[in-house]
């Protein structure tokens, strides 16, 4: 295996949206590209991430290659890298190592040890949702830090003509709202009002790797897991989170 990307900043930053949910997995390198897909050690979150072979300036594998990582190393390495700077990954002779070579103004080399990962097959829930909206990043990330201000949980929630984000606890009450039309909401699509009840820290961290005008698209359904995804640079990463079911 022997593939190279032009600018380390897409890999970095795609290191990043995984790693702050996961600690270790298993990155498959296939004729199709780069793809990841894995839940969280409490199994209440999935991201499924992808890096098309089209978005390689050198893309040679034999068969499908699968690199157990821990994630939190190669996060710290791959920090290391500058922004311009192009990566390159290749296998070592006995495929126990990877090497991660970054060349700008100078070349560095490191050898990452692979760990063995058992990886099952894992699908992405099945859910035929109820609203789908797209918000630029920035107006999101600035709702859950409103809402971290009253409460570690809040609900997302969509009728015909909003999108609105809300949290209540004993230090009050928070509800923002965007109107369809808004320059922050490019695209609003609701089947039937819906809303569900989410950990925001979760939600917090599938943000953090979100460039400010980056259009997220959230779909949520009435009480199911919520699918957030969106773009860095070439690469798509997809996140699920369950619901907060509040007992009656």
């Amino acid at each position: 295996m022997h593939i190279v990307l032009e600018r380390a900043d897409v890999l970095k930053r795609s290191v990043d949206a995984i790693a702050v949910l996961i600690d270790e997995a298993e990155f498959e390198i296939s004729e199709k590209g780069m793809s990841l897909k894995a839940t969280d050690p409490s199994q209440i979150s999935m991201v499924d991430f992808d890096l098309e072979k089209k978005a390689f300036k050198k893309f040679h594998v034999d068969g499908v290659v699968r690199l157990g990582m821990d994630l939190e190393y190669l996060n710290q390495v791959m920090s290391r890298s500058k922004p311009t700077d192009e990566v390159e990954l290749k296998l070592d002779d006995d495929s126990s190592k990877l090497s991660v070579t970054f060349r700008g103004s100078s070349t560095r080399t490191f050898s990452v040890p692979l760990i063995d990962i058992s990886a099952g097959e894992l699908p992405n829930p099945k859910i035929e949702f109820d609203a789908t909206v797209k918000i630029k990043a920035t107006l999101l990330q600035d709702a859950l830090k409103d809402a971290s201000l009253l409460s570690t949980h809040l609900t997302l929630g969509a009728k015909s003509e909003l999108f609105y984000v809300k949290a209540v606890s004993s230090k009050g009450e928070l509800f923002n709202e965007t109107a369809k039309g808004s320059a922050s909401l490019p695209d609003l699509s609701v089947k039937k009002d819906c809303s569900s009840m989410f950990p925001l820290d979760y939600l917090s961290d599938m943000l953090k790797a979100a460039a400010s005008d980056t259009d997220v698209t959230v779909k949520i359904k009435e009480n199911a897991p919520v699918e957030l995804n969106y773009h860095i640079g070439d690469a798509r990463v997809r996140y699920f989170l369950a619901p907060r079911i509040e007992s009656a």
